[in-house]
C-alpha cells in the first residue's frame, strides 16, 4: 500500500460509511501525465451515481483539509462502483 493511500484511507472510510456504503478499494495511480485517486464504494443493493456524487463532494472537501498534504502532485478524484467484474 502506498504512503498516500495509507494517509487517506482513515479519512475516506468514515465518509463512505456515512453514506451507508462501504469502502471496497482505493487506488492512487498515474496514467499518462495525470494522477488519479480512485475510490471504489458499494452498498448492499448497489451504489448509484447520486451516492457517488455525495461521497465525492464530501471527500473533496475532507481531503483538502489534510495537513500536511499527502499528495505530491495534483490529482483527479474519482468515486465509483467497483463494477460487476470486481474481484
Amino acid at each position: 500500500m502506498s504512503k498516500v493511500i495509507e494517509s487517506v484511507v482513515p479519512v475516506i472510510e468514515p465518509i463512505v460509511e456515512s453514506e451507508n456504503c462501504y469502502l471496497v478499494d482505493v487506488e492512487y495511480v498515474k496514467e499518462g501525465p495525470n494522477w488519479y485517486l480512485r475510490v471504489y464504494a458499494d452498498k448492499e443493493k448497489g451504489i448509484d451515481i447520486e451516492d457517488c456524487a455525495k461521497i465525492s463532494e464530501k471527500l473533496s472537501e475532507a481531503l483538502d483539509q489534510i495537513s500536511p498534504d499527502p499528495f505530491p502532485k495534483a490529482y483527479f478524484l474519482e468515486v465509483s462502483s467497483p463494477g460487476a467484474e470486481r474481484p
